[in-house]
């Protein structure tokens, strides 16, 4: 069977040629990335790069070079006048001629690489056009600024998940080919849930809201909400909320007491924006406990925020029980 590739898909839809050089840089670069992971430790990769990121973390030797290589791939091309990354401590100026602005996280679920499990390469692309060299003031957008967002998974096969505003589609990395095919046109996910995802290890630290919603989840037909919930967790978000995107539930990282001045764990331009247009393109909601968070306006770079995200109805209550 015949089947439509990246480019022709993008063609089809009408997206704009700059955009569309972006998301195919993008594309290219994330396959070459997955050849690195694949080799493993055959390629001495593997294992920690003996430093931190901006964010306090220690790095594994593949986010830097998983760093490197999209910090390369997007710095050539015309239409990127900016990018930041997870891994970058102040933003990169590009071409003060293009009109998008670009940040991703390079490696999402990093803590995984040397357990063999999935992780993935998250973007956003934002608008962005001016004279001057770009500063970190141009990046400070709400979610729903993005042109385009979406992730590459490096699971059994490499999967590119996308939107460009117009619904979430997913491709899947022909590996003889070396192109990205369309494998689904209308991803959507169910208003309910049955199954939530959330890391039951730091449950002493959450707010009573939280605590509460949590156990009667799993309090299962039992308990208030009258029927079975499954958990599955990842730690890697880019592989949750694949799994979510896929056969729906909810995935949630909420804010916690062991840093109470830390809003989340999760970055807001890394992570929550770009999987927030996901998910909202397929039907899905994304929340803090305090409201939307494609419409929070970002106070810097690297700001955190709790999470809540999945099926519309579970979203929904369990935001009603941080709110009573």
């Amino acid at each position: 069977m015949s089947r439509i590739d990246l480019p022709q898909y993008l063609a089809d839809a009408t997206v704009a040629p700059e955009l569309q050089s972006i998301i195919l840089g993008l594309a290219n670069v994330s396959a070459d990335i997955s050849k690195a992971l694949a080799k493993g430790a055959l390629a001495g990769i593997l294992g920690a790069a003996g430093a931190e990121n901006v964010q306090g973390e220690d790095q594994k030797k593949l986010d830097v070079i998983a760093n490197d290589m999209i910090k390369e791939a997007l710095a050539a091309l015309p239409a990127v006048r900016g990018l930041a990354s997870e891994e970058e401590t102040d933003v990169v100026p590009c071409h003060t001629s293009g009109s998008y602005l670009v940040t991703f996280d390079p490696l999402d679920g990093s803590s995984n690489i040397d357990i063999n499990s999935m992780v993935g390469t998250i973007f956003s692309v934002l608008p962005h056009t001016g004279e001057a060299v770009v500063t970190e003031q141009d990046f400070l957008q709400p979610g729903r600024h993005q042109r385009a967002a979406g992730y590459v998974l490096y699971g059994p096969s490499v999967m590119l998940v996308l939107s460009t505003g117009n619904g979430v589609v997913m491709f899947t990395l022909d590996q003889d080919t070396g192109n990205y095919l369309l494998t689904e046109a209308d991803v959507t996910i169910p208003a309910d849930a049955k199954e939530f995802s959330i890391n039951m290890s730091n449950q002493r630290h959450w707010v009573a809201p939280m605590q509460s919603y949590i156990a009667d989840l799993i309090a299962g037909k039992d308990g208030p909400r009258g029927k079975d919930f499954n958990m599955r967790w990842v730690a890697a978000m880019v592989a949750d909320v694949h799994r979510i995107l896929c056969r729906g539930g909810l995935f949630t990282y909420p804010w916690d007491s062991r840093k109470p001045d830390q809003a989340g764990k999760l970055r807001l331009m890394y992570e929550a924006n770009p999987m927030g247009f996901l998910v909202e393109q397929a039907g899905g909601e994304v929340w803090t406990p305090e409201g939307k968070i494609l419409d929070i306006q970002p106070e810097h770079i690297h700001q955190r925020v709790p999470v809540i995200l999945g099926a519309a109805n579970e979203v929904a209550l369990c935001v009603d029980y941080h709110q009573r």
